[in-house]
């Protein structure tokens, strides 16, 4: 493995996204080749390390993959590079409820070997700095907490305060950030704001975040802690190989659908597909001659009005469903193919009116296909992720749900089969199963009857 570091924090919004995206912004601004990953099923902040390094972003979550995964999926993710910056989930070892440790940032820390650097909001304290350091960095001797940037610091005296804290505990103090509004990431209901929907902006405040890291933080000393950590030897993971069947998949692509893990796509296109990507807001038609769909998660609510407007489109895929053709959707993509989102128009395909709650559905689950479909054959199982704030009431007993859904000792139908298509709200990463992307890429290719 190539020098790494774990940046975690104290919970969420302690700013480990922005001193993850500042820190890859900063090395990369010197000619380092850095790479980043995120702990846990996150679409979004991977959006902002991209944009920050020039690597696509990649995912590390012992839940959805299996700890046995994580480190030949870093092994794989950060080929290329010189070091990787791991941002954490949570807080440092918030994990799967219920299942101790797993999938924790100290669970994949752990994994990895790396040694972690623990972000503190300091804003509303002083002395108290030092017990929580403490407290975390005792908590799970096998977790090796080797370092400490403080975040939103008030003044140099706040900071020289909370470093005599922290000093006596033989922890270093990496860097101390200010307060400073201007590098605040813009967010909403389901977190930041992806960087791709406001590039130029985005673009904007990563260069500053690198800055601000680069002038409150010592970053030689940062690029000696990640190198201290130990040149694992082992697998490497990487799609499996198989006999290439081609095959053409349309790819939702853009601000309304940005979900994807790169890692399902690469196994898509080592199975012979052909990724055609486009954008729902602004191609009019789906491209030409593809023979499945793959419709990610995203942010349709936001853009309903757009979406609504392309009616060609909509009718493109409406028609591609109607041909029996594979089409996977999930979250944002099944809202895409209801009748209707929040009263607007959408594609038609799944019998269901979808609107905003209030009310968020978020959490891994453990699913079994409930109905027979070309890519998740009747009883397949898989873990996957929801973490929605929409509600799509697809009628069970009318319609054929797509999963049997698991998470604390209760068991519920989701999601809707009817032909080739498959739409859920589950998200599902593929690593594991690559079969998954196999069985796509064959349907997309087959020949099949039309469905009624």
């Amino acid at each position: 493995m190539i020098p790494r570091i774990v940046i975690a924090g104290t919970s969420s919004g302690s700013g480990k996204t922005t001193v993850a995206t500042g820190l890859l912004a900063a090395l990369t601004a010197r000619g380092v080749t850095a790479t980043g990953a995120k702990v846990g099923p996150d679409f979004i902040d991977p959006t902002y390390h991209a944009m920050a390094c020039g690597r696509p972003g990649r995912n590390l979550d012992a839940f959805l993959s299996g700890p046995e995964l994580v480190a030949p999926l870093f092994r794989h993710g950060t080929q290329g590079a010189e070091l990787a910056v791991v941002e954490g989930v949570m807080g440092l070892f918030d994990g799967a409820s219920g299942r101790g440790e797993l999938a924790s940032t100290a669970h994949v820390a752990k994994l990895l070997g790396a040694p972690v650097v623990l972000v503190v909001d300091a804003a509303a304290m002083a002395r108290s700095v030092a017990a929580i350091v403490h407290g975390y960095r005792s908590f799970d001797p096998d977790c090796n907490v080797a370092g400490v940037i403080l975040n939103r610091v008030g003044s140099p005296w706040h900071a020289t305060l909370l470093r005599e804290a922290i000093e006596p505990l033989g922890l270093p103090v990496l860097g101390a950030l200010p307060r400073d509004e201007r590098l605040a990431t813009p967010e909403r209901h389901l977190g930041l704001v992806p960087a791709d929907e406001r590039e130029a902006n985005a673009r904007a405040a990563i260069a500053a975040l690198g800055e601000a890291i680069a002038t409150h933080c010592d970053l030689p000393a940062i690029m000696a802690l990640a190198r201290t950590a130990p040149a694992t030897p082992g697998e490497r993971w990487s799609p499996p190989p198989a006999e290439a069947v081609p095959a053409r998949i349309a790819v939702a692509r853009g601000p309304a659908f940005s979900f994807h893990y790169t890692e399902n796509l690469e196994l898509l296109e080592a199975a012979g597909a052909e990724l055609l990507p486009f954008d729902p807001l602004r191609d009019e038609r789906l491209p030409a001659d593809a023979g499945g769909l793959l419709l990610a998660g995203g942010f349709p609510e936001i853009f309903g009005a757009e979406l609504s407007a392309n009616a060609g489109l909509r009718e493109d895929v409406a028609a591609l469903a109607r041909a029996g053709r594979p089409v996977l959707a999930e979250c944002g993509g099944l809202l895409y193919l209801a009748e209707e989102l929040d009263g607007r128009p959408m594609c038609g395909v799944v019998p269901a009116r979808a609107r905003m709650g209030e009310r968020l559905s978020l959490g891994y689950r453990e699913a079994e296909s409930a109905t027979d479909h070309a890519v998740w054959p009747r009883g397949t199982t898989v873990r996957g992720h929801e973490f929605h704030y929409s509600i799509c009431p697809v009628d069970p007993a009318q319609e054929a749900p797509a999963w049997t859904l698991r998470a604390r000792g209760t068991e519920r139908p989701e999601g809707h089969v009817r032909g080739g298509v498959h739409a859920s709200y589950l998200h599902t990463h593929w690593a594991a199963t690559p079969e998954v992307a196999r069985r796509f890429v064959a349907a997309a290719a087959a020949r099949v009857e039309a469905v009624a």
